[in-house]
């Protein structure tokens, strides 16, 4: 028997999906079995609790959420069963994810037609139950139009598989027989009039002319008629080559308006988008010139053409201009890959950026994906556009027009009674509206808790009634996923950011200046569309570990919005389930790149450490107190400096941790995970040794006048903890390098730390004083305005980044964002603009050099690593950039207690292997001294620095 899991903290996690809807579940569960689904049926009825199944929860419509028992398959339950080339079928269980399928096929040519933007997330299962689409929908259909047959269980516990024909189940049959022949009229003018009309069941489907197809009349009834067990879908070939037409209209109406006429052969996709989302992701920082490659016009529709040779897909789509003479404005046709690829990434980052509005105000859905016959589109999204004028509210449409589908999030005001009454008055007549186009009310999400409520305007008693009848002859006791599609709740009941939702606020430490200054406003960014629980990219790194909803970014914010709800977690910042969300949060920061919304867990986290702790004494002592890593870690550059006082003393630790029990002894005090070896030291601080090096050195003593006059460009190297006490190496070495260069290198002598370690641990008072004792020590340099070299990723960041959120009202602060660099970045630039380039090409033992390169987490988040690629290159280094994010150390949270098997499992993810599959005498690079740390702790290789790199090719020249 799986167990339940009924803590608060995991019911927290799935108290919402991709809605605007919240339900708190009386328990989940994650079943591994068929008998293990059929025992957690008996307990729900044993307890009385209604059963919601959930696959990757990224349903916009609240179709996955609900107060009984959640049963989530997408952990445990997705095996891909078989795959059969020849019939061209593919037998897998519900939780299997789109792109897992996808691949899988991949090897035979083969692909799952349907694509919804959550591909990399979604699971068969719940793509099925919501009758999902895609972009390829003009091509190859729905999700039911590409299902053959399911397995389902009932609330009895017996399992029936329907197909077309049929089920397997005599009694079933007969009453569904009888239902279709009760309302032969109604379905046959009433459903399945167009591709997008997925509101309601697809009873339809059960018409002898569509040979009575049960399997495909169960897709999109939304978890509310059983639990689908195994599915056999359909695969198509994909086309071998494509090309790609984006034509240009005047606006999006017109580029609406002329979509249907693109429907032909070989058109495999047919999407559109208007100026304003253009607009939109020119408000992003880095996007401002983006759309650069579209063609003239003020709308734009993307067509995808396939076919078996590239010259027959490029003319193919040369011709679709021809198509709309009269209206296109302007085209422009690609067949090379990488120039599609970039057309698209404009399409698809616009529709990323919609669940926030330009000016960073807060859109959600909730007429999220309401379609239209395509010939109808223009006109309705024309009067679309009007209403939300009259109403005084903002979206910016886009989606399948080909397949005559609009996707909008629109600016809707949940924080007051008013403003959700707006909602509705809004939601009403725009059903009414898409009601005369006789369309419906969703395209591809299924109605849930937004849409359901409005069936009764787009269809007849009639066609309710059979929706009704259909559910009771799966469901008689209304088991599965009641308030949906029939007798459905109110559509503005149990609103997730509604009125309430901020019972607990706070005046916090970091400016949030994206959000007005408010947490809860930030807390809100979070619309649940999970990107945070794909497999690929660096977001989220313990979901990577874990696949545990809790412990995805989306899960995180979850439990943060209740603690300020205050409802359920009733202690506020002492949540200890909070707390529990929260501890594998690896502060990597990818969340606040590839988040579509920038979500940025590292400084929520931040924040909710500095509050959950009580400060003063009770930090240290007390039921209150912080876990001694948070103090041991957190307090490094303070005890560091402490320790170097007594000369010697940083030698005498390590020739004492050179004895395991004296290591093991002080790994216990101070908090530290067994599992770990600690860190060595240098001899002597960075600082110390440049103080007293050779003369070709300038040192900036009590914060920047200078001991030489000599006539070079100075810059000042930052001294990071790391660094400045742990691996001198880089810092060493890029002195030599800087200098060599021509350049004076300065090092502030004074108290000086970017307050890193306080802030990944929360300790934010003392982040704050540290930075402002900082500044002071750094302002003559800032004045002077001297560059300044970060060689720490996570330290340089800070610099770059926090800094300005943690004191944004000092303009020192925002001088030091201004002139931190990085080495790769300033040796770049120097380079690109002619300056002396003492370095000759790199070659190992093994021949040129080759090198496998970690990017620490927080650059690849917040910064940039190009300008080291390009170092690199120039230096004859052929890099290969490890994928996946952090290393699995993350500063101090690799060394805390109970975190050591995840950190493993994340550098097992594609770290050690990389490096293992390595050429002998391959450099392994990693700028992060965590991630040296994690190399040398789980692999034979040792890392570099690119400055040592850069040394090395600088002394192979000398």
């Amino acid at each position: 028997m799986t167990a339940l899991r009924d803590d608060l903290t995991t019911r927290a996690a799935y108290v919402s999906d991709a809605s605007i809807y919240r339900r708190l579940p009386a328990a989940v569960a994650e079943p591994r079995s068929v008998e293990e689904i059929r025992e957690l049926l008996a307990t729900a009825r044993e307890n009385g609790w209604p059963v919601i199944s959930r696959g990757g929860g990224t349903s916009v419509a609240g179709n996955a959420i609900g107060d009984g028992l959640v049963i989530d398959t997408s952990r445990y339950f997705n095996r891909i069963l078989e795959i059969d080339p020849h019939a061209r079928t593919a037998t897998i269980e519900p939780g299997v994810i789109c792109d897992q399928l996808r691949d899988a096929a991949s090897e035979f040519g083969l692909t799952y037609g349907p694509d919804p933007s959550t591909h990399s997330r979604a699971t068969v299962g719940g793509m099925v139950a919501n009758n999902a689409c895609g972009s390829h929908s003009v091509a190859w259909g729905t999700s039911a139009q590409n299902l053959v047959s399911l397995t389902v269980m009932l609330a009895d516990g017996r399992e029936v598989t329907l197909d077309a024909g049929g089920t397997s189940d005599a009694a079933l049959d007969s009453q569904l027989t009888q239902l279709r022949d009760r309302h032969l009229a109604m379905l046959r003018t009433e459903l399945g009039q167009f591709p997008r009309q997925v509101s309601g069941y697809g009873l339809h489907y059960l018409l002898s002319e569509n040979g009575f197809d049960v399997a495909k009349a169960f897709a999109g009834t939304e978890g509310t008629c059983g639990i689908i067990t195994r599915l056999t879908v359909k695969l198509v070939a994909k086309p071998p080559f494509t090309a790609l037409a984006v034509l240009g209209f005047t606006d999006a109406i017109a580029a609406a308006t002329a979509a249907p006429k693109f429907r032909v052969r070989g058109v495999t996709t047919i999407e559109g988008m208007g100026s304003d989302l253009l607009d939109a992701l020119r408000t992003r920082p880095g996007q401002e010139n983006a759309g650069r490659e579209l063609p003239e016009g003020g709308g734009w529709l993307y067509c995808e053409v396939g076919a078996d040779t590239q010259e027959a897909a490029f003319e193919a789509a040369r011709a679709l201009p021809g198509l709309v003479e009269e209206t296109v404005v302007d085209s422009v046709v690609v067949g090379d890959p990488a120039e599609a690829r970039a057309l698209w990434r404009i399409r698809e980052a616009g529709a990323g950026i919609v669940t926030r509005l330009p000016d960073g105000g807060e859109a959600w859905p909730g007429w999220e994906d309401s379609a239209v016959p395509p010939q109808h589109l223009g006109a309705y999204l024309k009067d679309l556009y009007a209403l939300l004028d009259e109403m005084d509210l903002r979206g910016i449409p886009f989606g399948h027009f080909g397949e005559g589908c609009v996707h909008i999030r629109i600016s809707f005001d949940f924080n007051t009674d008013e403003g959700v009454a707006h909602y509705r008055r809004f939601i009403e007549r725009a059903a009414e509206l898409v009601h005369r186009y006789g369309g419906s009310v969703s395209g591809e999400h299924g109605d849930g808790r937004a849409r359901s409520e409005l069936l009764s305007t787009i269809y007849s008693d009639e066609a309710r009634g059979a929706f009704a009848r259909f559910k009771r002859i799966f469901d008689p006791d209304n088991f599965f996923n009641p308030g949906v599609v029939v007798d459905p709740e109110p559509l503005d009941r149990g609103i997730r950011p509604g009125p309430g939702a901020r019972t607990f606020e706070l005046t916090p430490v970091h400016a949030f200046s994206a959000d007005d200054g408010s947490f809860g406003q930030a807390i809100n960014r979070c619309v649940g569309v999970g990107a945070c629980r794909s497999d690929s990219g660096a977001m989220c790194p313990s979901f990577h570990a874990t696949h545990d909803e809790v412990h995805s970014t989306r899960g995180r914010m979850r439990s943060l919005a209740e603690m300020l709800r205050g409802e359920h977690i009733t202690d506020g910042w002492k949540s200890k389930e909070t707390y529990e969300a929260l501890d594998l949060c690896l502060s990597c920061k990818a969340c606040a790149t590839e988040c579509p919304v920038n979500v940025d867990m590292a400084t929520y986290k931040a924040e909710f450490l500095h509050h959950h702790f009580r400060q003063g004494l009770s930090s240290f002592v007390g039921k209150d107190r912080r876990p001694m890593a948070h103090l041991t870690m957190g307090w490094m550059p303070w005890l560091m400096k402490l320790v170097t006082r007594v000369p010697g003393s940083l030698r005498a630790v390590n020739f004492l941790e050179r004895f395991r029990p004296i290591e093991e002894l002080t790994k216990k005090l101070g908090g530290i995970e067994p599992k770990r070896r600690m860190i060595r030291f240098n001899d002597t601080p960075l600082t110390s040794w440049f103080k007293t090096r050779t003369p070709q050195g300038a040192v900036a003593r009590g914060g920047g006048r200078a001991a030489s006059s000599a006539e070079k460009p100075s810059v000042v190297l930052w001294p990071d903890t790391f660094t400045n006490f742990s691996a001198d190496g880089p810092g060493k070495a890029a002195v030599a390098v800087l200098e060599a260069m021509g350049y004076r290198v300065l090092m502030p002598m004074g108290n000086v730390c970017c307050g890193l370690t306080w802030h990944s641990t929360g300790q934010l008072d003392m982040t704050r004083r540290t930075l402002l004792q900082t500044l002071d020590v750094m302002e003559p340099l800032l004045e002077a305005g001297y560059p300044i070299i970060g060689l720490e990723p996570s330290c340089t960041v800070m610099l770059q980044h926090d800094i300005t959120e943690l004191l944004p009202d000092d303009p020192r602060a925002h001088k030091v964002r201004a002139l931190t660099v990085t080495l790769g970045e300033f040796s770049a630039r120097h380079a690109e603009d002619g300056g002396d380039w003492p370095f000759d090409t790199l070659e190992t033992h093994a021949g040129p050099g080759t090198a496998v390169c970690q990017v620490h987490c927080h650059e690849k988040a917040q910064g940039d690593f190009t300008p080291e690629l390009r170092v690199l290159e120039k230096l004859g280094v052929d890099t290969a950039v490890v994928g996946g994010g952090c290393c699995g150390l993350a500063g101090n949270w690799g060394f805390e207690p109970g975190h050591h098997e995840i950190s493993q499992t994340l550098g097992e993810r594609n770290l050690f292997p990389a490096i293992r599959a390595a050429g002998p005498g391959s450099i392994v690079l990693a700028d992060g001294f965590s991630c040296r740390t994690q190399i040398a702790q789980g692999t034979d290789a040792e890392g570099v620095h690119l400055a040592q790199v850069m040394y090395a090719a600088l002394r192979a020249e000398k």
